[in-house]
């Protein structure tokens, strides 16, 4: 288990769409550890693989951990099945984009299909800032970051105040 570094925008990688990752990859399990030892150290509640650089259909959760018990939960190769609810607004942040807060329009609920850590398929409805979490991840596997939610506008003001 490692921390690794985080990618920063305009890192060509969070641009990029990932590749499914295959179940015997020897490298899987570090990949889900480092995932959780560096998103744990960053304080972030949520963190994919392309943010370390690895190009794989992984990534981690834990929404609870700041209020002291940990929840955390690993998606490999994640899908969105269906969405619900109304589309909420609110800002959202970015370990890739740190320290610019903006707003995002997601579903209120997803039905999310994946596979666990231990190999087994799974599929589960997710409301709330879990299903926020989990969809601001999943963008990150399909190379969409929160600049990429904006109006033309608001992105152009937004990306100008920020320096990496």
């Amino acid at each position: 288990m490692a921390t690794r570094d985080i990618c920063l925008w305009p890192n060509r990688v969070l641009t990029q769409t990932c590749a499914d990752v295959e179940l015997d990859d020897p490298d899987l399990v570090g990949l889900i550890d480092d995932l959780f030892d560096t998103m744990y150290h960053a304080k972030g509640r949520g963190l994919a693989a392309p943010q370390i650089g690895v190009t794989k259909r992984v990534f981690v959760v834990d929404v609870t951990w700041k209020e002291g018990t940990r929840d955390p939960r690993a998606f490999i190769n994640p899908q969105i099945t269906e969405t619900a609810g109304d589309m909420l607004i609110m800002n959202e942040q970015c370990l890739s984009i740190p320290d610019i807060p903006m707003p995002v329009a997601r579903p209120e609920r997803i039905q999310l299909r994946w596979t666990r850590r231990d190999g087994g398929l799974e599929t589960a409805v997710f409301d709330g800032i879990l299903a926020r979490c989990i969809q601001h991840e999943l963008d990150h596997l399909n190379g969409t970051v929160i600049f990429d939610h904006q109006t033309p506008e608001m992105r152009t003001e937004l990306e100008a105040s920020y320096a990496p």
